[in-house]
């Protein structure tokens, strides 16, 4: 299990990388690169427009390879999607900029985003799955919360990465050509992720299965519906809340509020981390409590929290964002921890790639694909307090807490031990 959980870690980590560079590449740089026509906030809702597409191609990608894991098996999902993400990601750093080949340069930029979804779209069904169906069942939570850190440390990557170069480069240096290597670098950490799961072994749990799933998504949409729109809701408010401290955040605190790029990344990196670091713990209370009722609190935690978040963002002191973020996150990671376990456990194992996937990125959709487009036009036409954005957050996170409170328990009830007979 550690190896297993290790391997899973770091290939989420290197898709989540691939992800994450581009949404801190849209907040900073790509607006007046590739939408120069365009205003300062036009261009930046048009560089969020493109980050969106990824999660718009989510779905179709755990469509296409929740197919492919619940009728081949988990292990090939892995290999395929971290390949695609990882070749797209390259590609991005390679697209030309609007001022040497005009209008194809966008469209450039939003087919290889959206085939960067497609990859992640089936990278976090293949790796939950493969962690969790191997896990025992008393400590499934824990074990399969450690995919679940890859998108933290995928997120320090790639923010190390921009940091570091916004600080030795100049920002014409960064503009011309350093906000590409970031995506360069995509190409050696997909490698070294294709070399830590050649060795990894297919779901046992896979391999009992006798009869497949001849088409899987028409299985999910005939009996199981209901099931996969109300985990979508469920999930949305983790994911508005991921992408509004660590991607909107970042070109409030810059644009808005005049804080320099190292400073705001620092703030989120930092309360990034405590994040990753929570995620194992919370996975544990998950084993211990249940999924359900860590859902509902992180859930109830967040409406709660939106507005002395964003009260304390309009600061632009770094202590006070800071822990506005880091409240943020820990209320996220409150849901999520246990996310990896409780939806595969929602879905019959023949079904369950496909299932748990397209739950998991159709609540992407609902949530993060808008949250920074949505974000930006609500504090652009705020005052200083964007409370419109903390509103908006509220409501999503009432929304997700009403679907949890619709979903059943699933944590396994342990098996009493009966003493054996004394005549």
């Amino acid at each position: 299990m550690p190896r297993l959980a290790a391997a899973s870690l770091a290939g989420t980590a290197i898709e989540f990388y691939d992800f994450f560079v581009y949404g801190t590449a849209a907040a900073l740089v790509l607006g007046p690169l590739f939408f120069p026509a365009f205003s300062p906030l036009a261009g930046t809702l048009a560089a969020f427009a493109t980050f969106g597409v990824g999660f718009v191609a989510r779905p179709l990608g755990s469509v296409l390879f929740g197919h492919i894991g619940d009728r081949r098996g988990r292990r090939p999902v892995l290999i395929a999607s971290l390949l695609l993400t990882g070749a797209a990601t390259v590609g991005v750093g390679c697209v030309p900029t609007y001022g040497t080949i005009g209008a194809a340069a966008p469209l450039l930029l939003v087919v290889l985003r959206f085939v960067q979804g497609l990859g992640l779209g089936g990278e976090w069904g293949g790796a939950v799955l493969l962690t969790a169906e191997h896990a025992p069942a008393a400590r499934r939570a824990l074990w399969s919360s450690f995919p679940q850190v890859g998108p933290a440390v995928g997120f320090l990557l790639a923010n190390a990465m921009v940091l570091a170069l916004a600080s030795v480069l100049t920002e014409a240096q960064f503009a011309a050509w350093g906000w590409r290597v970031p995506f360069w670098v995509a190409g050696v950490l997909a490698l070294a992720g294709l070399w830590l799961r050649s060795s990894l072994a297919e779901s046992p749990r896979f391999l009992e299965i006798d009869d497949h799933a001849r088409v899987p998504l028409a299985e999910i949409v005939r009996h199981h519906g209901r099931l996969v729109l109300l985990t979508a809701g469920a999930l949305a408010a983790g994911y508005a809340i991921f992408y509004a401290v660590t991607t909107w955040s970042l070109a409030y605190a810059t644009e808005r509020l005049g804080v320099s790029r190292p400073v705001m990344l620092g703030c989120i990196m930092a309360a990034v981390v405590l994040k990753g670091a929570l995620t194992p713990l919370a996975a544990m209370l998950g084993d211990r409590f249940g999924r359900r009722p860590l859902c509902l609190v992180g859930c109830a935690a967040s409406a709660l929290w939106m507005f002395p978040m964003v009260a304390l963002l309009a600061t632009g002191e770094p202590l006070p964002m800071f822990l506005g973020i880091a409240g943020a996150l820990i209320a996220f990671v409150t849901m999520f921890a246990v996310i990896a376990a409780y939806l595969p456990e929602l879905y019959e194992p023949r079904v369950r790639c496909t299932g748990a996937a397209v739950g998991y990125n159709l609540g992407g959709v609902l949530g993060g694909a808008l949250t920074p487009i949505v974000a930006t036009a609500l504090a652009e036409r705020g005052g200083r307090v964007p409370w419109g954005v903390g509103a908006y957050l509220t409501a999503i996170a009432l929304i997700s807490l009403g679907c949890f409170a619709l979903l059943p328990e699933t944590r396994p009830v342990p098996v009493p031990v009966v003493s054996p007979a004394v005549d």
